[in-house]
């Protein structure tokens, strides 16, 4: 049976990290401001599924061998910090699949698109994995039955992170409605590819 107690603690503690501006959570408000808030959640899920992973492989142990072999998450930063940057500077251009067009909705990109953004994103972020190597175990309680727990814990990450996420990919929203009053298309469309080049760069070099 899970401890309740660690429950207790490990809820709090991971919403605090997960409300924090990061980067799936600039990415979730770039998004939210570009292709609305319906459209992000494709994004959302794969990033989902890319933090319950890493989650998994923490408390398995293999984070701490993936940990070690940095070249891996060189080539999976720089391939995702590029594409993040491509779209950005076309959205910085007014052009490309998320560019916001006056009289248009931005539905050019696929939702497997979508995914594979937010599933790149959470796993090509190596401080991601560290902080679960270093987080989760604690709460482990090792003389009890493992998968119950993992199973909590898992909840309360799924719940923490897509509440955070449509917290900021609503505020994007509205930054986009007010942006929206008066001749802005072209300043949101800058605004919404700066954020984008800057989470691509934040992905590649950090």
């Amino acid at each position: 049976m899970p401890d309740i107690a660690l429950f207790a603690v490990f809820l709090p503690t991971f919403f605090f990290v997960s409300i924090t501006p990061g980067m799936c959570m600039t990415l979730a408000m770039t998004l939210g401001m570009s292709i609305g808030v319906r459209r992000t959640m494709w994004m959302m899920l794969g990033e989902l599924v890319g933090v319950a992973l890493v989650a998994v492989l923490a408390v398995m142990g293999v984070a701490s061998i993936m940990l070690n072999y940095p070249d891996v998450f060189a080539v999976l930063k720089w391939i995702g910090g590029l594409y993040l940057g491509y779209i950005g500077v076309n959205m910085w251009r007014s052009k490309g699949k998320m560019a916001i067009i006056e009289g248009q909705s931005s539905t050019k990109v696929s939702d497997l698109e979508l995914i594979t953004q937010g599933f790149m994103t959470a796993i090509a972020n190596p401080k991601g994995w560290a902080f679960m190597v270093s987080l989760l175990p604690p709460f482990i309680n090792v003389e009890q039955a493992v998968a119950p727990q993992m199973l909590g814990l898992l909840s309360i990450i799924m719940f923490t992170e897509f509440t955070s996420m449509m917290a900021y990919a609503t505020g994007g929203k509205s930054l986009r409605i007010f942006l929206s009053r008066g001749d802005n298309i072209k300043w949101m469309n800058r605004i919404a590819g700066a954020l984008m080049v800057g989470v691509g760069l934040w992905l590649a070099l950090g």
